[in-house]
């Protein structure tokens, strides 16, 4: 009851306000409204009054307006009269020179039409003297040819005495010569292009070197290499037996999901990973690591260890690629194309990391694209990918050159990359200059000292290849391949080799090295011509 009664006083004194603020308002209103009143009453006064004040002031502007036209119009009429009255006197001395001029020109062509009688005249008496000289020819060739007929014959009675004397017909004679013509011309020929090679070396090999070398020497690099073992340390042999498992079903299961061989020996405090793929080897160690630590090592927690590890490692190659293209400053890879510059880490090229190559042929290709003022982000972003072929996990017959240009159009690398990457081992014509610089770079990277390995059967193999291809040649007495192939030392015999024939024996065997071998860098052939005179005292 108490409740209720409260809320009707509230109503109550809410309805009395909302009344006294109705009679406030309306008051105020009919204030205001009589202020506007008011107000537009004035605008409309002083409306009234700048419009009278603008109608006489235009009034004033148009009859001044008028004066002023008058005038204008005085003024342009005098200035046409004295314009008519000064072309009328130029027309007339214009008129009168023209008519001086006239009449010279008349008296000129009446000079040259005699000039012209004259000539045609002394032209006339020449024509007669022509026409007794011809006849004069006339008879004069047709003493030459019958001279010439008992010429022929003499001529022909000679050759057939001189073929009687020789035994030698005239075409065997011709073909004898044209032989010793081509040989001499080879000789010649030989000549002429090594000299013009080694003129074209004197400037253009010289600033190349400069190039190259301070490109080589402006990058400093590592010189470690990887191979196919990983070792995982342990800190005793006590841990080898969980390893190992009951039956060796713990390695067992370890090498099934990794896909690697593990390898427990005698080698104290170490287990060996073998395995051609790094990926693997190093999911493998990581497993290994995280088994041991946990100390629960049985199949069941192999497998998951396993799994987990690969998904982790899938995600640090990712960044080891997001990583590398940061350092580089490349911007704008594709994430396949991160994917595959991360997997490069764990891959390796004749014992020489992939990833450290790129990175190498990267700033390589920058610092001598800078030297040759081209686009250095082109060239460092070419130099990165140009392996990617390498790397791609499906293994296709293509070569790894034309397979990376592929991948490369594919995820929308510019054309002069693609080209870059498909022409690094000339597998196509290269079509930019940013391409022979990533060739130059990826050969500098990888034929430095310690870069990389070759297995030393295939070197033995390249070395006695390159000393058998020169002993090929005529007059070729021993081969020598010295500085690890690097170059080839050629000796001749003095009794059938000349000086001439050494220089062209020396390009001769270095076009045969370029068509017919495989070798890093480039081999100098150095022909050597040795004359020895022996005598004995008695």
């Amino acid at each position: 009851m108490g409740e209720s009664l409260m809320l009707l006083l509230l109503l109550a004194g809410a309805v009395a306000a909302f009344g006294i603020g109705l009679m406030v308002g309306k008051g105020l209103g009919n204030k205001v409204k009589q202020e506007l009143e008011d107000n537009l009453k004035k605008k409309e006064e002083d409306l009234l009054e700048r419009e009278e004040k603008a109608k006489e002031k235009a009034a004033f502007i148009v009859k001044e307006a008028k004066t002023n036209a008058e005038n204008i119009k005085k003024e342009k009429i005098y200035e046409a009269k004295e314009k008519y009255l000064k072309l009328k006197s130029d027309f007339e001395e214009d008129s009168s020179r023209k008519k001086n001029i006239l009449i010279t020109n008349e008296n000129k062509l009446r000079q040259k039409e005699q000039r012209i009688n004259e000539q045609a005249d002394k032209v006339r008496k020449q024509e007669a003297e022509l026409k007794d000289k011809e006849e004069m020819l006339d008879t004069q060739q047709e003493l030459v040819k019958k001279k010439q007929l008992e010429l022929d014959k003499v001529t022909q009675q000679q050759i057939s005495m001189l073929e009687q004397i020789a035994n030698l017909s005239a075409e065997d004679a011709k073909k004898q010569m044209m032989a010793n013509l081509e040989s001499e011309a080879s000789m010649q020929a030989s000549a002429s292009i090594k000299h013009i090679i080694e003129e074209a070396k004197l400037t253009a090999t010289k600033e190349a070197k400069k190039v190259v070398l301070e490109t080589i020497q402006r990058t400093a690099t590592e010189h470690a290499i990887e191979n196919c073992v990983s070792v995982f340390n342990i800190e005793s042999d006590d841990i080898k037996g969980k390893i190992i498992g009951r039956e060796g079903r713990n390695i067992r299961a370890l090498e099934a999901a990794t896909g690697v061989e593990i390898i427990v020996d005698d080698t104290p405090e170490a287990i060996i990973i073998s395995g051609f793929d790094p990926v693997r080897r190093e999911i493998a160690r990581l497993s290994l690591h995280r088994l041991v630590v946990d100390g629960r090592i049985h199949p069941a927690r192999i497998e998951e260890v396993v799994d987990k590890t690969t998904k982790n490692m899938e995600e640090e190659i990712i960044e080891i690629g997001e990583r590398t293209a940061i350092d580089l400053g490349i911007h704008g890879l594709h994430p396949e194309l991160i994917r595959m510059v991360g997997r490069m880490r764990f891959r390796s090229s004749y014992g020489q990391n992939l990833l450290q190559h790129s990175r190498e042929v990267a700033n390589l290709c920058a610092t001598m694209a800078a030297e040759l003022g081209l686009n250095t982000k082109q060239a460092k972003r070419a130099g990165l990918l140009h392996d990617i072929g390498k790397v791609w996990p499906e293994e296709p017959e293509l070569p790894h050159a034309l397979l990376g240009m592929k991948l490369a159009e594919k995820y929308g690398e510019q054309a002069d990359i693609c080209n870059a990457i498909g022409a690094h081992h000339d597998e196509i014509e290269m079509t930019t200059l940013i391409s022979p610089i990533i060739q130059a770079c990826d050969a500098v990277s990888g034929s430095r000292p310690g870069a990389r390995r070759e297995v030393v059967d295939s070197y033995i193999k390249r070395l006695k290849d390159l000393e058998a291809l020169g002993m090929d040649f005529k007059g070729v007495n021993k081969c020598y391949a010295i500085q690890a192939g690097r170059e080839l030392r050629v000796i001749v015999d003095a009794e059938h080799v000349t000086d001439d024939e050494a220089g062209a024996l020396s390009f001769d065997i270095s076009r045969k090295i370029e068509k017919d071998m495989q070798y890093p860098g480039q081999v100098k052939v150095t022909v050597i011509r040795e004359m020895r005179a022996v005598s004995y005292a008695k």
